[in-house]
């Protein structure tokens, strides 16, 4: 472990865009890659589909409402995961390093004298980002904790004593690296995800007309129609794509090509079976007869283990955002935006794997005075949103100026893409800000 209280790179360690590595370093570190980059949006099938479901108008839905909400989730997942952060952002790396202030300094290069708007810009999403990564790490553990009231109900009242102990744990071990970190992490969330897979695949093979959903028509179909509800539907739509900036964050970390193998090869192919499997379990019982389509869906004899094993997830889910924290805050010192700190280098060959002991320490104060603050992970559900989609826009237009002015895109070009992903980012935002006066205040004031 290398330390170093400069914002430079350790001694001994170069930048890389890891396209270097062995076939067994790869599969280290797209394994990494499952355990730290995608346990946040992982742990989404278990409460998105759910909330989305429960918003819908009148005590019954038809067979196109279902499919039209599956649809919205999909081309959410699709057209801002998948091809917004996977294909395009990762690609805007900053000497292997991901995050809103890459973007800053890709885009500061091309200018004689930067705006101050670009900084500005940049300053604000990293500020966002420290927020969620506040927030996040509370409500995926407090939710998991929630959840073993389902095997043990006696262990209500010890939730907020057990989250407080596994949020201590989980800061505790950051200090041994990302590599053994994700070494641990990794292969759990990967069963995790080859288990939403084949418990949604089991469902589709028995109603293989809810893949009609891949429809995107039927999704705006569903908007039109219920125009009532379609703001309040499209942020509980946005649960489903909450980890996708800490993918960008976590850009240093491991390096673009395990994400995106990891993404393709793993991921988005079992969250979508997953979400297709809740839909088609909801047609075959009928949405009346059911509340929590992730876990009703399971047999009764996995019931036990699948919650243990959701519980896992959940916990884990918390180290996309720790992990990103610790590379961002590296790249604002040496943007002069923070002061000085330690920073722990813990491998020798991937520079972006720090460790930021104070960083490390006011994030795990924060975490736990949120828990004894909100001590319900339903209480700190408002918050839950508005930083990240406020830091999707943000990331958005820094975007568009490096696509401009350092990839010399056709401005008509630029701007087709930014009217797409404008509107969308533009909606997830605005249903997210409506909570603000319900708790969204929180990471506004961070």
């Amino acid at each position: 472990m290398t330390q170093t209280n400069t914002p430079g790179i350790a001694a001994g360690v170069d930048a890389t865009d890891h396209s270097g590595h062995s076939r067994k370093d790869l599969n280290m570190l797209i394994l990494g890659a499952l355990g730290v980059v995608y346990g946040d949006i992982g742990t989404s099938p278990i409460y998105a589909f759910r909330q989305a479901m429960s918003i819908r108008p009148g005590a019954s839905s038809s067979t196109n409402e279902i499919l039209g909400l599956l649809s919205l989730i999909v081309w959410a997942l699709t057209l801002t995961v998948a091809v917004k952060y996977v294909f395009f952002v990762t690609r805007a790396d900053n000497n292997g390093e991901g995050g809103t202030l890459s973007l800053v300094a890709l885009a500061r290069k091309t200018f004689t004298k930067p705006p101050v708007w670009i900084t500005a810009l940049g300053v604000l999403g990293a500020a966002l980002f420290f927020g969620d990564a506040i927030i996040t790490p509370a409500i995926s553990v407090l939710s998991a904790v929630e959840g073993l009231e389902l095997v043990a109900p006696d262990l209500t009242r010890w939730v907020v004593p057990i989250t407080l102990a596994i949020i201590i744990g989980v800061f505790f071990v950051q200090r041994f690296g990302t590599a053994k970190v994700s070494t641990v992490f990794g292969p759990v969330t990967g069963l995790w995800f080859i288990v939403l897979g084949v418990s949604g695949l089991v469902h589709i093979i028995g109603s293989p007309s809810v893949l009609l959903a891949i429809n995107p028509l039927l999704g705006i179909q569903f908007l039109i129609t219920h125009i009532g509800v379609a703001f309040v539907v499209v942020g509980a739509i946005f649960l489903a794509v909450t980890g996708a900036e800490a993918l960008y964050v976590d850009l240093g970390h491991f390096g673009r090509k395990p994400i995106v193998i990891a993404w393709f090869g793993l991921v988005f192919p079992c969250l979508l079976l997953n979400y297709f499997g809740q839909g088609a379990y909801v047609l075959q019982v009928g949405v009346e007869n059911v509340k929590s389509p992730f876990f009703e869906m399971q047999p009764e004899w996995a019931l036990v283990p699948f919650v243990a094993l959701a519980t896992l997830a959940t916990i884990i889910a918390s180290q996309a955002v720790i992990s990103g924290t610790f590379s961002l805050a590296q790249q604002a010192i040496a943007l002069n935006m923070l002061p000085r700190m330690v920073v722990l280098h813990t491998s020798e060959t991937q520079s972006g794997q720090v460790y930021m002991p104070q960083i490390n320490s006011m994030l795990m104060v924060g975490v736990l005075v949120l828990v004894l603050a909100f001590r319900s992970s339903e209480a700190l559900s408002n918050a839950y949103g508005i930083a990240v989609s406020g830091v999707m826009i943000v990331t958005l237009l820094l975007l568009l100026v490096v696509m401009w002015r350092n990839w010399k895109w056709h401005p008509l070009a630029v701007i087709a893409f930014g009217a797409l992903f404008t509107v969308i980012d533009l909606g997830f935002f605005a249903s997210n800000a409506s909570k603000l006066f319900q708790g969204g205040w929180m990471p506004a004031l961070v």
